[in-house]
């Protein structure tokens, strides 16, 4: 495992269930929320100054999702996209990445394709059995909670890139 997470160029995540908790909570006058966790956010900066590439992919277009990935700088967003193998591999051209190089954040069935094909597939803790089943890496910590900070830790670690180097300016 040590040696394919040396190999990450590129992170893509799923966002609900993955990035959020899940929920989806839409008011009266139809304004959605969802609640992001801010330490999946700042390990998705500690990737950036490392070098690695970021990706969303989502079955479901949201204004929301939207929004954070411009907050985030994520490199590349798809989402409104199922089946999502198509986003996939044009993700892949558009940065030059095989494969072997991508590591996928996904919990559900719509992520399964994408989980087959990537160098390595993480599961968060509240993934369905079957998404689970394939992971090379199932999180302690839930999507929404943490889940995406411990994947990139994980990446980060086995690359050498972990440390107060990280976060320090």
């Amino acid at each position: 495992m040590r040696e394919r997470l040396k190999k990450i160029k590129v992170v893509a995540m799923d966002v609900d269930g993955v990035l959020t908790d899940g929920r989806i909570i839409v008011d009266s006058n139809g304004i959605e929320t969802k609640n992001f966790d801010v330490q999946d956010g700042f390990g998705i900066v500690f990737l950036k100054r490392c070098g690695i590439k970021t990706a969303l992919i989502s079955a479901r277009a949201s204004g929301v999702t939207a929004i954070r990935a411009q907050d985030l700088k994520i490199d590349k967003v798809y989402v409104g996209v199922y089946p999502k193998l198509g986003a996939y591999e044009s993700m892949l051209k558009e940065l030059n990445a095989g494969d072997e190089e991508v590591c996928f954040i996904g919990d559900d069935m719509a992520d399964l394709g994408i989980m087959r094909r990537c160098g390595v597939a993480i599961a968060p803790a509240n993934a369905v059995w079957e998404v689970k089943q394939i992971a090379a890496y199932v999180t302690s910590k839930s999507g929404g909670r943490g889940a995406v900070r411990e994947a990139i830790e994980l990446i980060l670690r086995a690359q050498g890139h972990w440390g107060p180097h990280v976060y320090e300016n």
